[in-house]
């Protein structure tokens, strides 16, 4: 047996093409185009990459992007106002500062003074509590795009057995939370959990977002099960090269013999990130300019 392979990148392609078409039709309806704003502190290089590809997907997309760079020894002060200026401008609809920021900065600080109706990253505390409760807000785009893949291979997911290796804020926790909206009996594990290969084994669904390079093995694999690898990890290099190989925390070559689907490390979850920040992004836009959206559009 060997696993179908999920394809982030063209599901990712796809969802830039809906939110594309739901941003022209939002600019016809609000007179406006929607606004993300991007603040970036620092010079940190994977950073400076990614904030470039953001904005460069967001005007693509015919939305508005507003890119903030501020150097390394911005003030908590300066930043905190940053973020209350760009809360009051309504022409931004979603805010994301780039994390991490440089060590004198507080990162929760600074996160939790995001208007969260302009939280498109999903992770200040009443994102992560309307999450929590059930109700209307913005999800971490992360774990939406890995819940967006399950579901586009697998339709219902009530029932399901699923286990979610890691913990985060950023992906562990919202995605057990998204799954058990779906009805799933959801287990969340991490590096601690006692016999983790015999929690793992019985998943008809299996999260990896521990962090750890292959340490999700094909023999803890269900067979037929669906895997969702989070996890992005740069090996050592081989001998006379210059860069590793990237892996994802499943051992992709024997998890791909007893699976029945699993996304590739790269082009799996990871193209999903940035389309689904943009998904958010419109949907807040919808939201902040009294726009009906329908959801089944994006």
């Amino acid at each position: 047996m060997t696993a179908s392979v999920i394809d982030g990148k063209a599901f990712a392609a796809g969802l830039r093409a809906r939110v594309a078409d739901q941003a022209a039709r939002f600019e016809q309806a609000a007179g406006r185009k929607a606004g993300l704003a991007v603040v970036l502190v620092g010079e940190d290089p994977a950073s400076q990459v990614y904030v470039a590809s953001k904005a460069k997907q967001t005007a693509e997309c015919g939305m508005a992007s507003f890119e903030h760079r501020l150097p390394e020894d911005t003030t908590q002060a300066d930043l905190l106002a940053l973020v209350d200026a760009l809360n009051a401008n309504p022409a931004v609809d979603g805010i994301l500062v780039q994390l991490p920021l440089p060590r004198h900065l507080d990162e929760q600080q600074v996160v939790a003074r995001i208007d969260p109706d302009k939280d498109v990253d999903g992770l200040t505390p009443l994102s992560s509590g309307r999450l929590a409760l059930g109700q209307p807000g913005l999800v971490p785009c992360t774990p939406l795009g890995s819940l967006m893949l399950l579901k586009d291979r697998l339709g219902d997911l009530s029932g399901l057995d699923a286990v979610v290796i890691g913990r985060s804020i950023l992906v562990g926790k919202p995605m057990a939370q998204l799954l058990l909206a779906e009805n799933c009996t959801v287990t969340v594990a991490h590096s601690r959990t006692r016999d983790l290969a015999e929690v793992v084994r019985r998943a008809d669904i299996v999260v990896a977002a521990v962090g750890r390079p292959e340490m999700i093995k094909g023999s803890w694999i269900k067979p037929g099960a669906t895997v969702i690898d989070v996890g992005i990890n740069r090996l050592p290099p081989e001998e006379g090269k210059t860069k590793g190989r990237l892996v994802g925390d499943v051992a992709y070559a024997e998890a791909a013999e007893v699976a029945g689907a699993i996304t590739p490390v790269p082009g799996g979850v990871g193209p999903m990130t940035i389309a689904v920040l943009l998904r958010n992004a419109l949907v807040a836009a919808h939201r902040n300019a009294g726009v009906a959206l329908d959801d089944k559009a994006l």
